[in-house]
């Protein structure tokens, strides 16, 4: 329990109290489960004192010296810890939200060595502040602001980080393996020009990070979660890429260079680009992976035509019956991905596939994509057909030069067509394959 009588003399003069400190290096303060709510402590020399469960909520403690205190549990919401030195201070599970720390660097509170293993910062002000080699494990900095702060070294393992703003925050040897940084109610947690060289984000969640412009050198991405996260204009050289999860991630302008795609028990290979790491590392060592792409070679059907509910009808039924006969049908009737046009889309699909079954009836699209396949497939048979009542557009005549491009098949009705599906669609498609093959 607090000192009653050093309680008294800490809120009546703080100089006074100093002054006692000096004259007593040696005695011990014991201000453990005190109310100081609100008092004006500004410089007080309170080195190596217990404060535990002490109360220093909207305190004003800048300048002072807390230097190896044990405030485990203590409670300093909303105090100003503006220049206040916390060297190896253990604030393990104390309460930090809304606490002011910041300033320029030398009027920043400084925190090195501290222990801040589960303390809550939540929605505090610490920009500048020196947090270099603290503990910070399992801390909650949601919503806590950090600009340029530096956690050089510091330990944030398990941290909750949603929403936490640490634009330019120095994190180069910083452990933040698995902390979690995915956005919540719209707020997306910014660390944009991070400086985080041989960091380690081991099985973090980055969803939804801004990381654009951060420097990535030598970082450890293992297992880390990045999807939507921004990594325009970001350095990821030398970063250990393996086992990371990337969908939808943005690396406009990012420098990718050497990404290690094996463990850190393996011999490095490396990559450069993030967006096909995962997939050379699968092809590399998954013989099913291996299988997928010889299937995609042997069985894929790329289906093209229009939308219209008439001409949809047509394609679907087209598609059960491939199916039946053990193609993998591809019918393309999804919107086309954000970062390609309709036409590359149409290009990957086509050199996946075995043969292209094109519906001319009604032409609109198709002669753009006829246009960029045809003349590039040579090893994938394009099988046209058409309406009976129908014909191909003008310049249909300039693609019949082509081996590999088959006379159009004319159906009468759908079922004309899936009664003569073997006959006239897939048995010629496959006996064009066959006489490719041989020359």
């Amino acid at each position: 329990m607090a000192d009653a009588a050093l309680v008294q003399r800490l809120r009546a003069d703080v100089a006074a109290f100093n002054a006692w400190r000096a004259a007593h290096p040696r005695e011990p303060v014991d201000l453990s489960d005190a109310d100081l709510a609100g008092a004006e402590l500004g410089a007080a020399q309170l080195a190596f004192a217990s404060l535990e469960r002490a109360n220093f909520a909207g305190a004003d403690l800048r300048g002072a010296k807390l230097t190896g205190v044990s405030a485990v549990s203590a409670c300093f919401d909303a105090a100003k810890l503006g220049a206040a030195t916390l060297t190896n201070a253990d604030f393990s599970r104390a309460s930090l939200q809304g606490a002011d720390a910041s300033g320029v660097v030398a009027q920043s509170a400084k925190f090195p060595g501290a222990n801040l293993s589960r303390a809550f910062f939540h929605e505090g002000r610490f920009s500048f502040a020196d947090l270099q080699s603290a503990n910070l494990d399992g801390a909650h900095i949601e919503r806590a602001d950090f600009d340029r702060a530096s956690l050089v070294d510091a330990r944030l393992c398990r941290a909750y980080a949603v929403g936490a703003s640490l634009p330019g925050a120095f994190l180069q040897g910083a452990d933040l393996s698995d902390a979690n940084f995915l956005e919540a109610q719209f707020l997306r947690t910014d660390l944009r020009g991070v400086r985080a060289v041989n960091c380690s984000f081991f099985g973090a969640n980055l969803a939804d990070a801004d990381l654009s412009a951060a420097d990535l050198s030598g970082a450890i991405l293992e297992r880390a979660l990045l999807v939507r996260t921004c990594l325009d204009g970001a350095q990821l050289r030398g970063c250990r890429v393996y086992g990371a999860a990337t969908w939808d991630v943005s690396l406009t302008g990012a420098a990718q260079h050497e990404l290690v795609i094996t463990p850190a028990d393996m011999p490095a290979i490396t990559v450069d680009s993030l967006e096909v790491a995962q997939f050379v590392y699968l092809l590399l060592n998954n013989e099913r992976i291996r299988s997928v792409i010889d299937t995609l070679a042997t069985k894929a059907v790329l289906i093209l035509g229009r939308f219209t509910p008439e001409r949809k009808a047509v394609l679907d039924a087209l598609r059960e019956r491939l199916r039946l006969r053990g193609y993998l049908p591809i019918l393309f009737d999804f919107e086309k991905p954000a970062t390609r046009n309709l036409t590359e889309t149409v290009s990957t699909l086509g050199h996946l596939s075995r043969f292209v079954i094109a519906d001319l009836s009604a032409a609109r699209s198709i002669p753009q994509e006829v246009e960029r396949l045809v003349p590039r497939l040579p090893s994938v048979v394009f099988r046209p057909i058409i309406a009976a009542d129908d014909e191909p557009w003008a310049m249909w005549d300039d693609f019949r030069v082509y081996p590999w491009v088959l006379e159009p098949y004319r159906y009468a009705s759908q079922q004309t067509l899936l009664d003569n599906l073997d006959a006239c669609v897939i048995g010629p498609a496959e006996a064009r394959l066959a006489e490719l093959a041989r020359r």
